[in-house]
């Protein structure tokens, strides 16, 4: 597995710190969980974009996944067998930063998750 750290862009940490304050949800890992599964619950496939990821959030594959990093892994490649782009090790880690700034991008614009319980009510 090449995903062995995972940082965002400076622009995801904002749109987190905002979640965090809304949300109450104190870790970073935890709102990026949520991030990810918001965007692979999308039909639709990330747009291609070059993110830069010069924030200083930054946390293992092990921290991001916790117990169920092997789960994640799994959705990931499955995801990206769906989508056709194979599931080579790079491939995964490209498609993984894209579907977690997306969901960052959820996270923050959504109304619905202003709240815990919006999260919650939405659901992944």
């Amino acid at each position: 597995m090449s995903l062995e750290t995972i940082k965002v862009s400076e622009q995801a940490k904002s749109q987190l710190s905002r979640a965090k304050r809304h949300t109450k949800i104190k870790n970073w890992n935890v709102l990026c969980r949520w991030a990810l599964c918001l965007s692979l619950a999308e039909e639709s496939k990330p747009n291609p974009a070059k993110i830069v990821t010069d924030s200083s959030v930054e946390m293992t594959w092990k921290v991001f996944g916790g117990v169920d990093a092997d789960l994640y892994m799994a959705l990931m490649r499955q995801r990206c067998f769906e989508d056709g782009f194979g599931t080579e090790d790079d491939v995964v880690e490209e498609q993984f930063r894209l579907h977690l700034h997306r969901g960052i991008g959820y996270l923050s614009g959504d109304p619905d998750f202003k709240s815990l319980s919006g999260l919650l009510e939405r659901g992944c």
